[in-house]
């Protein structure tokens, strides 16, 4: 079976989007779904490239159970931040992004979206939005919710 190969993508690639992939990893892998998805997450700026996930947003995680490590040929590793690349449109069936900023940035890499692959994660909800950068908001809680309201509608989307 071919998985569902999902990339969340937010300015840093140390909030919002790593958030959002270990989250929906987390919700997979207690549905026993895992086998069916590649989720990973990007920037869209070069700001953070190289960073490990911003500590307010790994202990939000904590709180709820949820790691932030990434498995590799070589075990266990530490999430580090990355840039999305031209080639990820044609990678990932989904590119999720927190907010239209990023949408915005994100055209600006892959130049069209003629495969209707690039959302926002709250698109798959009652509510369409932004999720806010809590970077600058600090309410890394309200992040929290917002982004597992956006998967629990993704999964929904995706037949889950």
């Amino acid at each position: 079976m071919r998985k569902i190969k999902i990339l969340f993508v937010c300015h840093g690639n140390i909030c919002r989007s790593p958030m959002a992939e270990f989250i929906l990893k987390d919700m997979v892998t207690k549905q026993g779904i895992a086998d069916d998805f590649h989720i990973a997450s990007a920037a869209t700026s070069n700001e953070e490239i190289g960073n490990h996930i911003y500590p307010p947003a790994k202990a939000e995680l904590a709180r709820h159970g949820i790691g932030t490590s990434r498995e590799t040929d070589y075990g266990l590793a530490a999430k580090t931040a990355r840039r999305i690349r031209r080639s990820d449109y044609e990678e990932y069936d989904y590119l999720i992004a927190m907010e239209s900023f990023n949408i915005r940035n994100m055209m600006y890499e892959f130049g069209t979206d003629p495969e209707n692959k690039i959302y926002r994660l709250l698109d798959f909800t009652d509510r369409p939005g932004d999720i806010d950068d809590p970077w600058y908001t600090r309410k890394f809680d309200v992040t929290y919710e917002e982004i597992v309201t956006g998967c629990e509608a993704l999964l929904r989307h995706l037949g889950y």
